[in-house]
């Protein structure tokens, strides 16, 4: 059977490592990533960086529910609030496959969105958290923590760290599993979740695990993938960098293990780990760096590639199959997670 000569050609430049350095990073796409990447160049939108923060927020809530899963039907969707350790009300949105029951409580996923600390929201990603609520059987809080630059580091990792620990001591009134919980998030919330399980291992709250969708470890560009898919993957240097910009409060904030867990003195005894990498992701490199830290220091991490898509490949489940399966690995993963702690899942 004779191979399309595209798909020949992608077979021989990449790999679930990286790509051949003698072939374009274009090469490296999947058909469906690729032609989808076309399609949004020729829409001819405005990068989100050359925006002030609020037209980015604006825009990427216009674009968010585009090519996102389908808003699942779910028998419990409300949104609560929690406090914040300055005495901020912060909005929660709560998911469950089924009502909640105090007497037969869910194991409960604190879950904190991505957008480089600037944009996103509770919003943004209600598509993607009620169908980790569906595939999983897990209660899904979803976190709206501060934004930058209005809230500078390292306010976003406050709310997440005050939200988690409020979610350990309280969560039991909301029909959550408290010997149960888990922290996720994706990008730069999957960056906010590693860091919360760091701090949830100091303070000694335990966690089933820790679920990172393509985070970030640091504000470095010299990786590999960031300088491979520097330019036309979704996620642009540039945009890296005026979120990083906006988000600190100067070059001293860069090694700090809330920003980049991956400077963390000690990464033992932390929760398992389970983590998704896009193979075209400037970020990729560093999570999978990251993953491998975490395995040296004896936590249990599962990292699990899908190669020829891009960052936020999980928000375009329309286009593309892997977001899906991502999704149904991370569901399988708390599934898991929620067997070994014994509790009970939906």
């Amino acid at each position: 059977m004779n191979m399309p000569e595209a798909d020949e050609d992608r077979r021989l430049c990449a790999s679930p490592a990286q790509g051949r350095a003698d072939c374009a990073p274009e090469q490296d796409l999947t058909p469906r990533m690729r032609e989808l990447l076309q399609r949004i160049a020729r829409a001819g939108q405005i990068p989100l960086h050359r925006l002030s923060p609020a037209q980015a927020r604006a825009a990427y809530a216009r674009m968010a529910q585009v090519l996102d899963f389908p808003p699942a039907p779910l028998p419990l969707c409300d949104t609560l609030d929690c406090p914040s350790r300055d005495g901020v009300r912060l909005p929660l949105r709560r998911y469950a496959s089924r009502a909640a029951d105090w007497q037969t409580p869910q194991p409960a996923l604190l879950y904190l969105h991505g957008g480089g600390f600037v944009i996103g929201s509770a919003a943004t990603h209600d598509a993607l958290c009620r169908q980790l609520a569906l595939r999983s059987g897990w209660m899904v809080l979803s976190l709206d923590y501060r934004l930058a630059p209005e809230h500078l580091f390292p306010t976003a990792f406050n709310d997440s760290w005050d939200a988690l620990q409020w979610l350990h001591a309280h969560g039991g009134m909301l029909g959550a599993d408290t010997h149960c919980l888990a922290v996720g998030g994706d990008s730069a919330g999957g960056t906010l979740a590693a860091a919360c399980a760091l701090a949830a291992r100091d303070a000694t709250l335990p966690l089933a695990l820790q679920l990172l969708f393509y985070p970030g470890m640091g504000c470095s560009h010299d990786t590999l993938s960031q300088q491979r898919y520097a330019h036309g993957f979704l996620l642009e240097r540039a945009q890296i960098d005026w979120f990083f910009g906006l988000y600190l409060r100067g070059p001293q904030d860069c090694p700090d293990w809330r920003f980049a867990p991956q400077h963390a003195v000690d990464h033992r005894s932390l929760a398992p780990a389970w983590m998704a990498v896009a193979g075209c992701d400037p970020l990729r490199d560093e999570a999978l760096a990251y993953a491998e830290l975490l395995r040296q220091s004896g936590v249990q991490v599962t990292a699990a590639e899908w190669p020829g898509v891009t960052h936020d490949f999980l928000k375009l489940s329309r286009a593309l199959p892997e977001a899906t399966q991502a999704v149904d690995a991370a569901a399988l993963a708390l599934r898991a997670a929620a067997l070994q702690a014994g509790a009970v899942s939906a």
